[in-house]
């Protein structure tokens, strides 16, 4: 329990609109997600190009509710742009703030401005800005790198703030530390994240935005490479890669992402929505079980977190295939403006100790195979 109340200003920009909250330790005092013309963003340009309108935008939000930015206590930003780095809470300083303004891992994704925000408003009256476990969190063992291919390796793409969040709150209900705990943990929305996390270190987990693990609502998932190539001779790679992060999985197989229109045309006999829902479940079940095998069967916990989650029966489903590894807890929804704020409160308490981003990426290569 800390003995102060923190205030804690979170931005957390998307594609077209961006969430604000003001938290007093962990009590949101208020949230705000605005909506953005999309036409309004391309008009501006590139993504960091947007920074003078979302920051206009958040400073008209803290007027409407009298927030005074002297009395906040430190500002969290989404991560984004970044080389990968190692989980946890990061200052924002000038070598984050270069490879978040010009996306130095080459995506460019409106989550880069979170750190350039969260520094705008910070500097403006002396408070410290933070990132709490970017998405481009890496920290996957040797092991886990490897593929059959000379100077190919495997990245990770996932979901590491709810997915670590969400671990670290269940070991608190546990009475232990996220340190001392293994886990699988599952982020199931619009995509799948499914990880290892052994010791407070996230081991495994896939390339959810390259085109691993299971189908999504929105992305294709895992598919063999060949079927791929056959596939490319007929349509064009930036189609392919769309169908990778994208437009594909249900997108492309129904025509809607919607997850709970597929849920209720399945459950009314829609042939091809049940057997593409009974597809995604077979799919996380699988994936599951292979973080199982990473952690030897050390599992403290299956955790499942995301919008998805709130459909009982995709829980029981999982329960019952995986409830043999470990037992199987539910966190339906996303918390990512309650967990920017946790991690810079565990920052500002000492509970954890605060990172700084070294603007050279957690892993180039193996020096045996170069």
């Amino acid at each position: 329990m800390t003995e102060k109340n923190y205030r804690i200003l979170v931005i957390n920009p998307g594609s077209t609109s961006t969430k604000v909250g003001l938290f007093e330790g962990e009590t949101c005092v208020f949230s705000k997600n605005v909506s953005h013309d999309a036409q309004r963003l391309a008009q501006i340009g590139d993504v960091s190009s947007q920074l003078p309108y979302r920051r206009d935008m958040i400073m008209g939000i803290l007027d409407e509710n009298g927030v005074d930015l002297s009395t906040i206590d430190a500002f969290v930003g989404r991560g984004g742009g970044l080389l990968s780095l190692e989980g946890g809470v990061y200052s924002v300083d000038e070598t984050l703030l270069n490879d978040a303004r010009r996306g130095a891992n080459g995506v460019q994704h409106p989550a880069q401005l979170g750190s350039q925000l969260a520094h705008e408003l910070a500097a403006s009256c002396g408070k410290p800005a933070f990132v709490v476990n970017p998405p481009d969190t890496d920290e996957l063992c040797d092991d886990a790198r490897m593929t059959g291919i000379r100077g190919v390796y495997r990245n990770v793409h996932l979901h590491a703030l709810n997915l670590k969040e969400t671990a670290i709150r269940h070991a608190k209900t546990m009475g232990r530390r996220y340190e001392d705990c293994d886990f699988i943990v599952c982020h199931i929305g619009g995509g799948i994240s499914i990880s290892a996390h052994q010791h407070g270190r996230m081991i495994d987990g896939y390339d959810i935005v390259g085109g691993e693990g299971p189908m999504t609502p929105t992305r294709a998932g895992a598919v063999p490479v060949v079927a791929v190539l056959d596939y490319l001779k007929n349509h064009d790679s930036a189609e392919t890669r769309r169908l990778c992060q994208r437009s594909g999985g249900f997108a492309d197989l129904l025509g809607t992402s919607d997850a709970l229109e597929v849920c209720r045309r399945a459950e009314e006999g829609d042939e091809a929505a049940s057997r593409a829902w009974s597809a995604m479940e077979y799919q996380l079940v699988k994936y599951i079980g292979s973080m199982a095998t990473v952690l030897h069967g050390n599992v403290d916990g299956i955790l499942l977190g995301g919008g998805m989650v709130h459909n009982q029966g995709l829980v029981a489903y999982i329960r019952d295939a995986c409830g043999w590894i470990a037992p199987v807890t539910a966190y339906p929804g996303e918390f990512e403006l309650e967990a920017m704020a946790a991690g810079a409160i565990r920052a500002l308490s000492g509970e954890e100790e605060v990172k700084r981003y070294s603007g050279k990426p957690v892993f180039t290569g193996f020096a045996c195979f170069e």
